[in-house]
């Protein structure tokens, strides 16, 4: 996603006299007042910039402690904490599918001290919660995309399924009858699980399970007769005990590259990727913004942060803001849509 300079015109020329291009004693002082008030009421932000961070940079993360979404938070704290020259702590506030976490930060003061680990929950909880307290696009300023990571359509070793035409001809022999977990309701597993479903054109039933970790130990215990998971169950896989017939990414996972995307494996244009980002609240000034995002994209070009990173089945994605920004616009329109197909509705 690039960004297009803008197309300034050239200043009219033609037929102008030497006394129309010279501005009077009375036009100068009124641009020197103009100039003066532009640049007084660019000073705070300027200022702020300029000292920025003075103290320590909270990255507030939307889920509970020791799931895989809070990697790439921990790991970019301990990368940027040097550069920036502050304390940079992770602090979890988890609940109600992300929003309680968005719904803080965007009110905090937008002075880049609390920060947003975002993730592709953010652009879905617009279409599910109708009374959140802020907007998921207006209540925030972009900073950056972290990485990017693929869900994974996982079955029991034992179960017979050795494919995605395995699983689609099972569901469509037992209709009604399949079950598969996620971690909750509307969380981006759920909503690959639907699409899944939708562009598989088979009748499961979803059973939702407060994190990832119970939803994987659903199908290693034969709970469900499958399951979505995410990057931290690439180890278990890698051990031998799931089997992972498809990733949810247009590309293959580095990790599992043996195992083909469910595009490769069917279903033409299916692509749900599991991304990380950090927000600020909307208002923060420009000059804060530049400076995390200078500092996150040269962190995160380190080659033993990406490999850090990698290693645990996250590909590092950083953006301008303004990539950022397009990025989540268009994530709300495509879930939003997901979720109208699916009628996917919260209890």
């Amino acid at each position: 996603m690039g960004t297009s300079k803008p197309t300034v015109a050239p200043l009219p020329t033609s037929g102008m006299t030497d006394s129309r291009q010279t501005s009077s004693p009375a036009l100068l002082g009124r641009r020197g007042l103009l100039a003066a008030a532009m640049t007084a009421a660019a000073a705070p932000a300027l200022a702020q910039g300029a000292g920025y961070p003075n103290r320590a940079v909270r990255i507030i993360v939307p889920y509970p402690p020791g799931g895989s979404a809070e990697i790439p938070a921990r790991v970019l704290a301990e990368a940027i904490t040097v550069p920036m020259g502050q304390p940079i702590i992770v602090e979890h506030k988890p609940g109600a599918g992300a929003t309680i976490a968005a719904a803080y930060v965007a009110h905090q003061p937008a002075d880049g001290y609390t920060l947003l680990l975002a993730s592709t929950s953010h652009t879905i909880t617009p279409s599910l919660y109708p009374r959140l307290t802020y907007n998921a696009i207006n209540s925030f300023s972009p900073v950056s995309l972290l990485t990017i990571s693929p869900l994974l359509l996982l079955v029991r070793p034992d179960s017979g399924i050795n494919s995605v035409a395995d699983l689609i001809a099972r569901a469509k022999a037992k209709p009604g009858e399949l079950t598969y977990s996620t971690s909750g309701v509307g969380a981006s597993p759920h909503l690959s699980g639907e699409l899944f479903r939708l562009m598989a054109g088979i009748d499961v039933t979803h059973i939702p399970y407060n994190g990832s970790g119970p939803a994987m130990t659903a199908v290693l215990g034969g709970q469900v007769n499958y399951g979505i998971g995410d990057a931290g169950a690439i180890p278990i896989v890698a051990a031998g005990n799931l089997r992972c017939l498809g990733v949810t990414t247009a590309q293959r996972c580095p990790q599992l590259p043996d195992v083909p995307t469910l595009a490769e494996a069917g279903l033409s244009g299916f692509e749900v990727a599991n991304w990380a980002a950090l927000l600020a609240p909307s208002g923060t000034p420009s000059a804060v913004i530049a400076k995390l995002n200078s500092t996150i994209s040269a962190a995160l070009r380190k080659p033993e942060v990406a490999l850090k990173l990698e290693a645990r089945g996250f590909r590092v994605t950083p953006t301008s803001p303004e990539q950022l920004g397009a990025m989540l616009v268009h994530e709300v329109q495509k879930y939003s849509a997901v979720v109208k197909r699916a009628d996917i509705r919260l209890s």
